[in-house]
């Protein structure tokens, strides 16, 4: 999806955080309200026990519901009113790969409410998250591409 590509592609070239934190985070598909998206863990990504750090899960929390209200075609993401995760087991360590699918459920003219579910390299989920946003004045921005939401003509 092209929009999805610039959108990600904007988060790394201006944001703070994401290119520190989540550059190597790679989408590995992605329909409208849906996206896939992988991480393999580093150093960086860690607590000091070694595994993967809730505040990562966090930013992929946050950085995953922008993408997901990006594949509709909103290129400012809005921002964030919520943000929830609940941790059920270890992400894993250093050099494990752990799986995203992040589903915008609902996409009106004021709010975005998307889940995530993490998986590990076992398939087993070890995270979920709710992240809602506010998209008032994004559905404002130029660069939004959202053919694909108006209705189509017969």
């Amino acid at each position: 999806m092209p929009a999805l590509r610039f959108v990600w592609e904007s988060f790394r070239a201006s944001s703070g955080l994401e290119p520190r934190l989540l550059d190597k985070l790679r989408v590995t598909a992605a329909r409208p309200g849906v996206v896939n998206f992988e991480l393999d863990i580093e150093k960086q990504h860690t607590n000091r026990l070694n595994i993967l750090h809730g505040g990562t899960i966090a930013s992929m929390v946050d950085l995953g519901g922008s993408l997901a209200v990006a594949s509709r075609g909103l290129f400012a993401t809005g921002v964030s009113t919520d943000l929830n995760v609940t941790y059920l087991s270890s992400g894993g360590k250093v050099g494990d790969k752990i799986l995203a699918e992040v589903s915008c459920d609902k996409f009106g003219k004021t709010l975005a409410y998307t889940n995530i579910k993490f998986l590990n390299s076992q398939g087993e989920v070890f995270a979920r998250g709710s992240h809602t946003k506010y998209v008032a004045l994004a559905w404002k921005d130029p660069q939004n591409i959202v053919e694909e939401l108006s209705p189509r003509k017969p």
